[in-house]
């Protein structure tokens, strides 16, 4: 039997998903469920990067996890890891760093792009977050890594670090591959991009009520004063939303004809937009609000699948350790290791 190509890809858990993350991210994980061996991993020392505080990471480790599950991702099928319990990621990252030129990380284009957004005072760890981002592969010696456009700076740099590591000290890690999603960004409600800090989001744990709200107050054609008026469907983000939640194209193209010929008004086009959205998710909600009455079963499926994790850092750590010529722990043991420790301590 082939193995199957191992994959890892995650999230920060800065807070619960929203509708962007499952057609983003969440869907295309679920399919590769049946077809990889997927890796799934809650970042969320890369959430120190913009200090938040232990208490809420907790916190949201759990909401984000309920909606990974509500969405399809299986621990009989995946593996799900937090990131913090496995100190590997920190080690790995810290060694990795050595062979990444500071000029390299400040190229990378989300850096200086995330300065300007969230106003921050960047620290060293958000320097080095590719770096970090580059371990947490590399731990697993993944072979591909699911990732939209905007990440394939950050996959480049996983790949030339490998190749660094590999050329320096011998060949042991492979170059991860994209596996990109066919999915464009689904824009914010206020047609920005969908970020939670811009209030912009429909979570997948919103009711039917919070949705249709935030549906009813979408941005639309500002230029458009008067229902009568001609509107613009691109970029429009109603008749993108449209075209993805709504089951029936048809109903969609002739509304949009209408809607440029100015026979059809924004309130009844969001109206048709809300019900067709959370007909889509009420599946979704079905069964998240099932895992929510169980939500600290949460952990449990974390610590399974992290424990399932750490022998495959520990051997990882271990052999960067041996290629790099350092001291691993079974070394410091020679009663239990004889030849791990053979000519170190004469």
């Amino acid at each position: 039997m082939t193995a199957r190509t191992r994959i890892l890809t995650g999230h920060r858990p800065t807070g619960p998903r929203h509708i962007g993350h499952l057609v983003g991210t969440l869907q295309t994980w679920a399919a590769l469920q049946d077809t990889r061996e997927c890796f799934f991993l809650v970042a969320d020392l890369h959430v120190l990067t913009t200090s938040e505080t232990a208490a809420r990471i907790r916190e949201n480790t759990i909401e984000m996890v309920l909606d990974w599950l509500a969405a399809g991702i299986d621990p009989a099928r995946a593996t799900l890891i937090l990131q913090s319990a496995i100190p590997e990621h920190a080690v790995l990252g810290l060694l990795l760093g050595m062979l990444t030129p500071v000029s390299r990380l400040e190229r990378v284009p989300t850096y200086k792009e995330q300065i300007q957004a969230l106003g921050l005072n960047p620290s060293l760890g958000l320097l080095t977050y590719p770096v970090l981002q580059t371990a947490d592969i590399l731990l697993y010696r993944a072979e591909a890594v699911p990732v939209g456009e905007d990440q394939l700076p950050h996959l480049e740099l996983a790949r030339e670090v490998a190749r660094r590591f590999n050329t320096t000290y011998g060949t042991l890690f492979p170059e991860p591959q994209p596996v990109l999603s066919r999915m464009p960004r689904l824009p914010g409600t206020d047609n920005r991009t969908m970020h939670t800090s811009y209030g912009n989001t429909i979570y997948l744990r919103d009711t039917a009520a919070e949705t249709e709200r935030k549906v009813m107050q979408m941005y639309t054609d500002p230029s458009r004063i008067h229902a009568t008026d001609p509107g613009h469907v691109d970029g429009n983000p109603v008749f993108t939303y449209l075209d993805l939640f709504h089951p029936e194209a048809a109903l969609v193209a002739d509304l949009k004809t209408r809607y440029a010929a100015g026979k059809v008004g924004d309130v009844e086009v969001k109206r048709i937009l809300a019900a067709a959205l959370n007909h889509y998710l009420a599946p979704l909600r079905e069964r998240r609000a099932e895992l929510t009455a169980r939500r600290y079963e949460v952990l449990d499926i974390l610590y399974s699948g992290t424990e399932r994790a750490r022998p495959i850092a520990r051997a990882t750590l271990e052999d960067v350790y041996a290629a790099i010529g350092l001291t691993d722990s079974r070394a410091l043991n020679p009663a239990a290791h004889p030849a791990a420790a053979q000519g170190l301590f004469c």
